[in-house]
């Protein structure tokens, strides 16, 4: 009989988490580490990565902080090759990090247009190459990106945003289709509303706050813990047949139409 707690172990399997400072990206280092991974935590904030770092020795994990950026190709490979030094294997690599600039697609510059492209986008090509050739080399290893609901339901002033996370559940599928043979496995995320520091402003805006909440089956934001729960799925040996896939770990967003208007009881 299979032992199914087991697949689900990562008890002496090593781990890259890219944008482990804060957010969805730190909770997925905390998670990765918490089953049993050893865990290079990245980002661009020293002190932020630091202290996910050490907050996870804390608990009698295994982890340290390198400072990457995640829309720097150079970065990158330094990061690469320091898990090159640091490690040997890599069975796990996480890119968390994304950029919005909430504008109409005719509001949008030049400047604009290429920092989102850049991190989200061009960083996700560049964590794929990077990565994926540690694991192409070594025969096997998990890959995971982060999409967005905004891939596929929109609303004014996301289009750009939205179109990145559409191109990288695609990358997701075209890198999968190219690695898929070498063992590796490539697949996304893909949250809608986590209540993270980043989106502590809306906290502000208690009408925007119910209202995204209302997208939801569940009338709630996500916590980042239960988005990187979907990480360290994807991550371990349990999701071994699942490449080329998106998860969506959205609260049913995407399984409505908007909020639902004028149900006060369910009927047969």
């Amino acid at each position: 009989m299979t032992d199914y707690r087991k697949l689900f172990d990562l008890s002496g399997k090593t781990a890259v988490v890219l944008g482990a400072a804060s957010g969805i990206g730190k909770a997925s280092a905390e998670a990765l580490a918490d089953l049993g991974a050893r865990v290079l935590c990245a980002d661009r904030d020293r002190d932020g990565v630091e202290a996910t770092a050490a907050g996870i020795r804390k608990m009698e994990g295994s982890a340290e902080a390198i400072v990457a950026d995640a829309a720097s190709a150079a970065d990158i490979a330094s990061l690469a090759a320091a898990a090159r030094a640091k490690l040997a294997r890599l069975d796990i690599a996480v890119t968390t990090p994304g950029l919005n600039i909430r504008k109409t697609i005719l509001d949008y510059t030049e400047a604009d247009l290429d920092r989102v492209v850049d991190l989200n986008v061009k960083g996700t090509v560049y964590f794929f190459q990077a990565f994926g050739r540690i694991m192409v080399d070594q025969g096997g290893g998990s890959l995971i990106a982060c999409s967005s609901v905004r891939a596929v339901t929109i609303e004014p002033g996301l289009a750009v945003y939205g179109c990145t996370k559409a191109a990288i559940s695609l990358l997701v599928k075209g890198f999968a289709s190219e690695v898929g043979r070498s063992g590796v496995r490539v697949n996304a995320i893909a949250p809608s509303i986590a209540e993270t520091a980043l989106t502590a402003p809306f906290k502000e805006r208690p009408d925007l706050h119910k209202l995204y909440a209302a997208h939801t089956v569940f009338n709630r934001w996500s916590t980042a813990d239960e988005v990187a729960s979907a990480v360290a799925f994807l991550a371990s040996d349990a999701a071994s047949y699942v490449s080329g896939s998106t998860l969506f770990v959205d609260g049913g967003w995407t399984a409505i139409d908007g909020p639902p208007t004028g149900l006060t009881q369910l009927t047969r």
